[in-house]
C-alpha cells in the first residue's frame, strides 16, 4: 500500500474526529441537559431582575410569590442540571474515548515494530497518550458548548422579542458580530499557536526521552548541558505557543464583553421610550436590559470552543500520521486467502499451535530463500537483496557482514516484521500467504537488544509459555548456563530491573534465549547475541547458545564479528551495497 498523502491524512483525521464524537443518541441527553442548565442561568437572572424591580413598587406579596418560587427553582435547576450535564456528557465522552483507544491500538498492531521507525518515540508517545486524550475535548469543549450556546441564544432572542422586538434585534446583531469578530481575533492570534501545540509538545517529549535514555553517554562526554538546553528550548517554544493561544482567548473574551455591553445599551435605548409610553413596565425594562449579560456569559464559550477545535483537529491529524488507517508499503499484511486448515493453498495453523509443550524441534521445517530482498517502509533502496539459501532441519547458518549491511533487516524479515520480495518458503508454503502469527510460531527471534520487563525472572520467562512450572523454568535456565547465577540472586523471584538494568548484556541475551527455548521455536534466529558482551566472553556465549538450541533445531546466527570455527555449516555474507554471497563452511 502507498504511503499516506496529505489528503489521505486529512481524510483519516476527519475519520478520527467522527469516531471521537459520541453517536447522537448517546450525546443528545448531555446536550439537552446542558441547554437546560444554561437556560436556568439566563432565566434566573431574568426572574431575579423582574422580582427586585417589581418588589420596589411594593405590590401585595401575592404578586411576587410566583417570581420567588421561580428564582428558587431556577437556582436549584441550574446546579442540578449542570451536575447532571457533567455526569452524562463526560460519561459519553469517556466511553467514546475507549473506542478511540481501541481503534488506535488496532491500527498500531500491524505497524509494530517494523513500521514505527518513521516516528520518534516522543512523537509516538504523544500521539498515543496526549493527542488521544485531547480528543475527549471534541464532545466536551467543542460540540457541547457550541450547541448549548446556540440553543440558549435563540431562546433568549425569542423571549426578549415578546417584550421588545428592537431590543431582541439588537441582541441578535450583537451576538452575530461578537461571534464573527471574536473568531477573527482567535484565528489571527491563536490559530497558529493552537496547531503548533501538539507537535511542540511532542518535541519536548522527544528531547526529554533522548536525555533520560542517554544520560550516561551525555554525562561521560560532557554533552548533558547542551541536552538540557535542548529541553529548555523545546519547553520555551511550547510555553510560547500556549501563551499566544491564551492571548487570543483573552482578546476574544474582551470582544464578547464589548458586544455584551453594546447589547445592554441598545436594550436600554429601545426600552426607555417604550417605558415612557407605558407599553413596557419597569420590571420588563430590567429584564431586557440584563438578559444580554447572562446570554453573553453563556456564549463566551464559543470562541474558546473554536480554538479548542483547532487543537483537537491538530491532534487527530498527528494520530492519523503516526498510526495511519492503511498499512504503509513494506509492512506485512495477512493475505485474506490465508486460512486455518485446508489444503496446501491454505495454512494449517493448528498444526504447530497444537504442538506447543511437545518437542516442536522434532518437526523442523525446511526454509528456502530465493533471490530474497528486504526494503524498509518509506525507503526506496533495498536493505538486503539477492539472498538465496536453503536450510534443512538442524542446519546452522552464520549471517555476517559489516554494520549497515542489512543483517538485522534480514532477521526482521524472517519473522515478518517487514515484508519480503522474492521467495520465502516454509516447507514449500510461501510465508507471505501464511498468517504472520503462524510464521512467528515457527521462526523465533532473539533480538540484538532483548527487552526485559521490570519484573522477576519468572515473569520474564512465563510470557513465552504461561503454563510452565518452576521446574521447567529452572531447566531452561540451566540449558543456557544461568542456573548458578539465578540461584546466587535468590531464585526465580529476583528482579531484573527496568529494561534489564540489573543484569549484564550477556545475561540478558541468555534470558532471551531461555525464553525462545521455552517457547520451543523450530527455527531460531539469534541477532547479534554478543553485541553487548565483553570480547573475552563472546566465544563462550556463542558456543553455549548454539549448544542450548539442540542439534535438530535450525539456528541462524547474525554477527558482525568472528565466531568460533566449526559451529556453522554455511556462511551468508551480506555487503553494504545490498548483495549477498553464500559460502560453505563444513562442520567437523
Amino acid at each position: 500500500m502507498s504511503r499516506n498523502t496529505a489528503g489521505d491524512t486529512r481524510a483519516e483525521a476527519r475519520g478520527i474526529l467522527r469516531l471521537a464524537q459520541p453517536r447522537l443518541r448517546v450525546a443528545l441527553p448531555g446536550i439537552l441537559v446542558g441547554i437546560l442548565a444554561a437556560f436556568c442561568t439566563v432565566a434566573l437572572l431574568a426572574t431575579s431582575a423582574w422580582l427586585i424591580t417589581k418588589a420596589a413598587e411594593q405590590p401585595p406579596i401575592l404578586f411576587l410569590s410566583m417570581a420567588v418560587v421561580g428564582v428558587r427553582a431556577f437556582a436549584l435547576g441550574r446546579a442540578f442540571f449542570r451536575y447532571l450535564e457533567r455526569l452524562v456528557s463526560h460519561d459519553a465522552a469517556f466511553r467514546q474515548l475507549e473506542a478511540v483507544r481501541v481503534e488506535v491500538l488496532r491500527r498500531l498492531i500491524p505497524l509494530a515494530p517494523g513500521g514505527l521507525g518513521r516516528a520518534k518515540r516522543g512523537s509516538l508517545l504523544s500521539a498515543l497518550v496526549s493527542d488521544v486524550d485531547d480528543l475527549q475535548n471534541l464532545p466536551l469543549r467543542v460540540v457541547q458548548p457550541i450547541v448549548t450556546s446556540l440553543g440558549v441564544a435563540v431562546v433568549a432572542v425569542v423571549g426578549v422579542a415578546f417584550l421588545s422586538p428592537v431590543a431582541a434585534l439588537g441582541l441578535a446583531v450583537c451576538l452575530v458580530l461578537a461571534f464573527a469578530v471574536s473568531a477573527f481575533w482567535v484565528t489571527r492570534y491563536a490559530a497558529r499557536a493552537e496547531r503548533s501545540i501538539a507537535p511542540r509538545r511532542a518535541a519536548v517529549l522527544d528531547a526529554l526521552l533522548d536525555y533520560l535514555n542517554n544520560l550516561d553517554v551525555l554525562t561521560a562526554y560532557g554533552a548533558d548541558t547542551e541536552a538540557r538546553a535542548r529541553i529548555e528550548r523545546a519547553d520555551a517554544d511550547l510555553t510560547q505557543a500556549v501563551v499566544r493561544r491564551a492571548g487570543g482567548a483573552g482578546i476574544a473574551a474582551a470582544t464578547l464583553s464589548l458586544f455584551s455591553g453594546l447589547a445592554v445599551v441598545i436594550a436600554v435605548i429601545a426600552g426607555i421610550p417604550a417605558f415612557g409610553a407605558g407599553t413596557l413596565s419597569a420590571p420588563e425594562l430590567a429584564v431586557i436590559a440584563l438578559v444580554p449579560l447572562a446570554v453573553f456569559e453563556i456564549v463566551a464559550m464559543v470562541p474558546v470552543a473554536v480554538g479548542v477545535f483547532r487543537q483537537v483537529r491538530s491532534s487527530a491529524a498527528r494520530i492519523a500520521e503516526v498510526v495511519p488507517a492503511t498499512v504503509p508499503a513494506g509492512i506485512p499484511v495477512d493475505d485474506p486467502a490465508a486460512r486455518v486448515g485446508g489444503d496446501r493453498g491454505g495454512v494449517d495453523v493448528g498444526s504447530t499451535a497444537d504442538r506447543r509443550g511437545e518437542d516442536v524441534a522434532s518437526s523442523v521445517p525446511r526454509i528456502q530463500l530465493t533471490d530474497l530482498s528486504v526494503r524498509w517502509p518509506g525507503r526506496a533502496d533495498a536493505a538486503v537483496r539477492g539472498v538465496t539459501v536453503t536450510l534443512e532441519p538442524g542446519d546452522r547458518l552464520l549471517v555476517e557482514g559489516e554494520s549497515g549491511a542489512g543483517k538485522t533487516s534480514l532477521a526482521q524479515a524472517l519473522v515478518r516484521f517487514v515484508d519480503v520480495y522474492g521467495d520465502y518458503l516454509i516447507d514449500g508454503v510461501p510465508a507471505q500467504r501464511m498468517p504472520q502469527d503462524e510464521v512467528r510460531r515457527i521462526v523465533g527471534l532473539s533480538e540484538q537488544t532483548p527487552y526485559l520487563f521490570d519484573e522477576t525472572i519468572r515473569q520474564n520467562l512465563l510470557f513465552a509459555k504461561d503454563d510452565a512450572d518452576d521446574a521447567q523454568l529452572l531447566d531452561v535456565l540451566r540449558r543456557v548456563g544461568l542456573d548458578s547465577w539465578v540461584a546466587a540472586r535468590g531464585g526465580l523471584d529476583a528482579r531484573v530491573g527496568e529494561r534489564g538494568s540489573l543484569v549484564s548484556g550477556g545475561q540478558a541475551q541468555r534470558i532471551a534465549l531461555a525464553r525462545a527455548l521455552l517457547h520451543d521455536f523450530p527455527v531460531l534466529v539469534l541477532d547479534e547475541p554478543t553485541a553487548n558482551v565483553e570480547a573475552d566472553l563472546a566465544d563462550a556465549l556463542v558456543r553455549d547458545l548454539v549448544a542450548a538450541a539442540g542439534d535438530r533445531r535450525t539456528v541462524i546466527l547474525i554477527s558482525h564479528t568472528d565466531v568460533p570455527a566449526g559451529l556453522f555449516s554455511r556462511r551468508l555474507t551480506l555487503r553494504p551495497d545490498g548483495d549477498a554471497r553464500l559460502s560453505e563452511s563444513p562442520r567437523p
